[in-house]
């Protein structure tokens, strides 16, 4: 797998420098902006593998262009980086299009692994996806395609990637634990609140097939329903 370009959005100076040279020692090119202004411009002329995102800019909040983007673009992975930790700022993440958070203070060797992980996951969803039959829908994955006729929605890679758990499941109960660590690598009170979203938007997403539910197990976690008669 090539490692390529990095957009990199971050107006500490001094953090910045250390980020950019610990992953271009890793043989990733990063290309860096203080300003969302100046990350717009970069996007449109690098086409990043990954973008990592502070929220907090001078010329405006990350979330809020990571949102915009998201109309335009749903598959390159997000990292959102960031000295916000309230539970409610990781959910608005996740709700706007972001694949993962850290929070300041982090490791490098933490932001390096998550990043592998998101661009291996991504690099695997160039592969011809195979189809799925939920209901009246017909689920592509990896690509991430939820079919209903005349209608298509594509999901964000950590939406896919919890539906095809929950398929693979399916008329079973799957315990939150499980969920958390093969999407999220824990199971702390933050990746909790993310994974009740991420439930929260597949069924909006499903809501057209009567036959097809996600519901909760209570004290173990969730069960993806499929009525087939």
């Amino acid at each position: 797998m090539n490692k390529a370009d990095i957009l990199f959005l971050e107006d500490e100076i001094a953090l910045a420098e250390i980020v950019k040279e610990s992953l271009e020692a890793k043989g990733f090119t990063v290309r860096h902006a203080t300003t969302l202004a100046r990350a717009s411009i970069l996007y449109k002329q690098c086409t990043p593998v990954l973008i990592i995102a502070d929220v907090m800019l001078p010329d405006g909040d990350g979330f809020a262009w990571v949102s915009q983007l998201r109309k335009v673009d749903m598959s390159t992975p997000v990292i959102f980086l960031t000295s916000r930790s309230r539970a409610e700022d990781v959910v608005t993440g996740f709700e706007l299009g972001g694949n993962d958070y850290l929070r300041k203070p982090f490791s490098m060797l933490e932001l390096v692994a998550r990043i592998n992980a998101l661009v291996k996951k991504d690099h695997q969803r160039t592969i011809a996806p195979a189809s799925y039959s939920l209901g009246a829908y017909i689920f592509y994955y990896p690509s991430g395609e939820l079919v209903l006729p005349g209608k298509k929605k594509q999901l964000t890679a950590r939406e896919a990637d919890l539906l095809y758990l929950l398929f693979n499941h399916r008329n079973q109960s799957i315990t939150r634990q499980e969920l958390l660590k093969k999407l999220w690598g824990n199971t702390d009170y933050f990746s909790g609140r993310s994974l009740d979203v991420f439930i929260t938007k597949l069924r909006k997403y499903l809501e057209n097939d009567n036959q097809v539910k996600i519901i909760n197990v209570r004290g173990i976690g969730y069960k993806l329903v499929i009525n087939t008669a």
